[in-house]
């Protein structure tokens, strides 16, 4: 008895877990004032759109590389195909992998036991921009801004996350001080923005504790670190593409996208050869036991 009232409490919860979710829950990826891009890399024959990747890569440089490293990622990933610096001219390529690379500089140790900088080699990893986690937090008010390697895999909705995320603050216009007025279909009220804090629905967290109206309706999403970083010129792309906030998270977004798993296009290619090459197996086996069977009565 006491093992099925047991049972019986644990399903009750399982059933409350989704309300108690949505309660602190983010803005769903697919609500917002303008559509997702349409990816170009997603789906079995998908692939990296070059001319977005490299935009997206003179973002990050510009604007994410003041803070959020990319350990995972070495140089020479930059000169692969689908990346930023890929080209038929295989010379071309590593020439200027190599180039961007000794642009930084990385330590080592030399024969003396002494610690000695040197350019970065297309093997090194990404340069972070703190040179431990402590110094990261302290110059960001205690937050630690994450890697950015895998970014996309790691969060829920990948691509499309990041990018509404960089689209996904209120305007600084509709805020009175701290305060932003809120009056839509779910919510009426106000919301108090912490200090230091950043309100973004699609960033995951619980408003409820700065909410001034209905607490059945909070708000949708939470408070970040990180302040609005995207806004319509603050790139000047090599390229002459009309640098919107909008297409400044598409690209950056793509662009870790492909950090993320730079060896896509290599591992979708050799899939489909694998693919098709277990069909004709197939194939062969089957006619091969029909033939070696076919006197044999089943």
């Amino acid at each position: 008895m006491k093992a099925i009232k047991a049972c019986l409490a644990g399903l009750a919860l399982i059933g409350l877990a989704p309300a108690a979710m949505a309660a602190g829950g983010a803005m769903h990826l697919d609500e917002g004032e303008t559509a997702l891009p349409d990816w170009p890399f997603e789906g079995p024959f998908g692939r990296f759109d070059q001319a977005a990747v490299q935009r997206g890569f003179q973002v990050y440089t510009e604007v994410c590389a003041a803070c959020h490293s990319m350990d995972l990622l070495s140089y020479r990933n930059l000169g692969e195909p689908g990346g930023p610096f890929y080209s038929d001219d295989e010379e071309a390529t590593q020439s200027q992998v190599a180039a961007f690379a000794s642009s930084y500089q990385v330590t080592e140790i030399d024969d003396f036991g002494d610690e000695v900088y040197r350019p970065a080699r297309p093997s090194d990893s990404f340069v972070s921009p703190y040179p431990n986690p402590q110094a990261a937090a302290a110059a960001n008010g205690g937050a630690i801004p994450p890697d950015f390697s895998v970014i996309t895999k790691a969060r829920h909705g990948g691509a499309s996350y990041i990018y509404r995320l960089m689209t996904g603050y209120p305007d600084s216009e509709e805020f009175h001080g701290n305060e932003l007025h809120i009056n839509d279909d779910h919510s009426h009220g106000v919301l108090t923005q912490p200090v230091g804090l950043y309100y973004n629905p699609y960033f995951a967290g619980d408003t409820s504790g700065n909410w001034e109206g209905d607490p059945r309706h909070a708000p949708a999403g939470g408070f970040l670190a990180m302040p609005p970083q995207l806004f319509d010129g603050r790139v000047e792309y090599m390229d002459g593409t009309e640098a919107t906030r909008e297409q400044l998270a598409a690209d950056v977004a793509q662009f870790l996208a492909w950090a993320g798993e730079p060896k896509m296009e290599n591992r979708k290619s050799l899939g489909m050869g694998v693919m098709i090459y277990l069909f004709f197996l197939a194939l062969i086996v089957y006619f091969s036991y029909k033939q070696i069977w076919r006197n044999v009565d089943h």
